[in-house]
């Protein structure tokens, strides 16, 4: 799996899915807010458009039990879980760290560090380690409004992983680098905004494409 598509915070405006197709991924990551609110039943009409590999959290602004409905989907749920895939190892964690708008999946940051670490504990080594996440760690692509909004749990574990796949600041749409570990925010897919995952066959050898479509 070399060619990997990353979307998030759809929102529930799936209208620009085919045309993400269209760039030929291997696999897809969606990085949370399938829907706004919900219904979480909704994320079926995009995940069954989705014909190949797709790896899914949920958003802060999914309901809860739209784990439930990731699990029963043909994507593979990644919320406080991870999987082994060749070359590559991707944990994965739902919704965020409290925000000010009380929206339904939010968590403490010892509820986020608790997941985090019950996942990495089953990691295998891998040549990619990846993190699939809704909230941004602190301190990177996390500053909406000047302040640094992210998760200090996720800050804590990220040295673990060679990229943080993260969403959920609309306005921080971009990459970044920690301490050499890439972070990239796709920006709002309802917006047409997406990024392509190029992983290569040696150790932190990960291009990022960013595309507006």
């Amino acid at each position: 799996m070399k060619d990997v598509l990353l979307i998030a915070d759809l929102h529930g405006q799936f209208g620009k899915i085919d045309s993400f197709l269209e760039l030929n991924p291997e696999a897809v990551f969606i990085a949370g807010d399938i829907t706004n609110m919900g219904p979480a039943e909704s994320i079926d009409d995009v995940l069954s458009r989705i014909d190949v590999p797709c790896f899914a959290v949920p958003g802060n602004c999914d309901p809860r039990d739209t784990v439930d409905a990731l699990e029963h989907s043909d994507a593979v749920c990644l919320h406080g879980s991870r999987i082994n895939l060749g070359k590559m190892t991707i944990v994965g964690l739902g919704g965020s760290n409290p925000t000010p708008f009380n929206t339904p999946f939010e968590m403490t940051d010892k509820q986020i560090d608790d997941l985090l670490h019950a996942a990495m504990g089953k990691m295998e080594k891998a040549t990619h380690s990846i993190l699939l996440t809704h909230a941004p760690p602190y301190g990177a692509l996390d500053k909406p409004a000047g302040e640094h909004v992210g998760s200090k749990s996720i800050q804590r574990h990220m040295s673990s992983f060679d990229l943080v796949c993260c969403a959920h600041i609309h306005e921080q749409r971009g990459v970044t680098e920690v301490d050499g570990v890439k972070v990239v925010n796709p920006g709002p897919a309802m917006d047409g905004y997406c990024a392509m995952l190029h992983f290569g066959s040696e150790p932190k050898d990960i291009k990022i494409e960013m595309l507006t479509l």
